[in-house]
C-alpha cells in the first residue's frame, strides 16, 4: 500500500488538536477616571488648542487591547467547590488585563469641526474567575465585545504659561471568552479532505438593450 494514498476512504488518523477543559463567558463594567489631559495643537494650523476651542459635547472614546502583554496569567490556585451536591476540585485563576483608552474630542464648528485625537491612557484590571483549569493546561482569553463611552467632561482652563487640560471619566464595558485547553493528539476514524473543483469564469454578457416605454411611443 502507497502511504501516500489519499483515496477518499475512511481510515484511521491521528490529529493534533486542542482539548477544552472548561470555557466560561465573563462580562464586567468599570469606570475609568482620565484627567490632566493636555489639548494637542491644532491639527491644520499647528496652534495650541484652548477650551473654548473643542466641543465639550463631542468627546469620545476608544478601548483596545495593549500591543504588549494584553493578557496576563498571574497565577491559579485549587478551589473545592461544591457542585449538586458533590465535590469538584476546581481552580482560581488570577488574570491581569491591559487596555489602551484614546480620548478624542471635536473642534467647534468655526475652526472646521474636525475630530482630533487628545490623548491615550494604558491601564490595568485584575479579575479572578474559578473554572476547571489544572496545571499545564494553556488559559486563552478572547475578547468578544469590548466598547467605551465617555459619561463626564470638563476642561480645565490653564495659564498663559500652561497647557489647558481635558478630565474625563470613562465607562469601559466587555466580553471576554475565557478557555483553558491542552494540546492533544487524537485518534480518529475519518476520511481526507479533497480539494473542490475549479470554478469557471462565467461567459461574456450578451448585448442588452434599454427597457423601451410602449405605453408612452411609439403610440
Amino acid at each position: 500500500m502507497n502511504c501516500y494514498q489519499v483515496d477518499g476512504e475512511q481510515e484511521i488518523l491521528c490529529i493534533n488538536t486542542k482539548k477544552v477543559y472548561d470555557w466560561i463567558l465573563n462580562e464586567a463594567e468599570f469606570d475609568l477616571t482620565l484627567n490632566n489631559l493636555d489639548l494637542p495643537v491644532n491639527p491644520v494650523t499647528g496652534i495650541q488648542l484652548e477650551c473654548d476651542d473643542i466641543d465639550l459635547n463631542s468627546v469620545s472614546c476608544t478601548v483596545t487591547p495593549t500591543e504588549t502583554d494584553p493578557i496576563t496569567i498571574l497565577g491559579r490556585e485549587n478551589q473545592l467547590v461544591f457542585i449538586d451536591g458533590e465535590e469538584v476540585v476546581l481552580q482560581i485563576v488570577n488574570i491581569r488585563k491591559n487596555f489602551e483608552v484614546t480620548v478624542f474630542v471635536n473642534l467647534i464648528a468655526a475652526l472646521g469641526g474636525a475630530t482630533v485625537e487628545v490623548g491615550s491612557v494604558e491601564f490595568s484590571r485584575c479579575e479572578q474567575v474559578i473554572m476547571c483549569a489544572p496545571d499545564g493546561t494553556d488559559i486563552d482569553v478572547i475578547n468578544v465585545d469590548l466598547d467605551c463611552f465617555v459619561c463626564t467632561t470638563s476642561c480645565d482652563p490653564g495659564t498663559t504659561t500652561e497647557v489647558d487640560e481635558l478630565d474625563v471619566t470613562v465607562n469601559v464595558r466587555l466580553c471576554q471568552s475565557i478557555q483553558s485547553t491542552f494540546d492533544v493528539t487524537l485518534e480518529i476514524e475519518a476520511a481526507f479532505c479533497q480539494p473542490r473543483d475549479i470554478l469557471p469564469f462565467p461567459p461574456c454578457p450578451a448585448p442588452t438593450i434599454p427597457l423601451q416605454c410602449p405605453v408612452v411611443f411609439p403610440q
